[in-house]
């Protein structure tokens, strides 16, 4: 998963001092809390975001770990994720990805890093949050998304993003295309598990009646 950041979701500089983290906090808290918004589950989630964040700054040992993992992150040219996580976020993301996948050379692409990266954007966390928010329209985009980004991928890199897809609540018809394109990925696998012997065998036979006809 991507690393959040906590400055960001309290809206405070990372030189921030404890009062003034203290302060976003209340702030934000209260603009966010899910009594004042009956219990909208957008506003649920930037209330939890929010809450992380304020814990993770205000406690030594798990700000250290945190600053730790933050350095990491930049000395590997990865971003801190500064959006907090919603269907809407998600759905962002798949697209962005769907748009990266579809310029990409099909034989020259890392495809187990692409498998990496599709199951971070549809990890059980996010699958949890996506199910709490019941949103079947937006489930069905991402689902449809993720599965177009899964195609050039072999089956068996495949096959644990469609495990991951079928955990996230979607209609019948939504979940229909998510077998059939599993179902049509298998084809494609057996087609070329036995392709090479089949040619073989062709060229075999058609050396044999050009031998017995010649």
């Amino acid at each position: 998963m991507q690393l959040k950041d906590h400055y960001s979701i309290l809206e405070l500089h990372p030189s921030a001092s404890l009062p003034e983290i203290k302060k976003a906090y209340r702030r934000l808290a209260q603009l966010y809390h899910p009594d004042k918004n009956n219990d909208d589950p957008y506003t649920r989630e930037h209330f939890t975001a929010i809450k992380e964040a304020y814990e993770v700054l205000t406690h030594p040992a798990r700000k250290e770990r945190w600053l730790q993992q933050r350095w990491y992150y930049q000395s590997i040219g990865k971003k801190s994720n500064r959006e907090i996580l919603t269907p809407v976020t998600v759905l962002k993301q798949s697209l962005e990805l769907d748009r990266y996948v579809s310029k990409l050379d099909i034989h020259r692409m890392d495809k187990e890093g692409l498998r990496i990266y599709i199951l971070e954007i549809i990890s059980d966390e996010t699958i949890a949050m996506l199910n709490s928010h019941t949103d079947l329209a937006i489930n069905k985009e991402i689902t449809n998304t993720i599965l177009r980004c899964t195609t050039p991928l072999p089956l068996e890199l495949a096959e644990p993003v469609y495990k991951q897809l079928n955990k996230i609540n979607n209609d019948d018809a939504t979940n229909q295309e998510t077998r059939e394109h599993r179902l049509l990925r298998q084809k494609i696998h057996q087609w070329e598990k036995y392709k090479t012997g089949l040619i073989l065998m062709v060229v075999l036979l058609v050396c044999l009646l050009i031998y017995i006809f010649s």
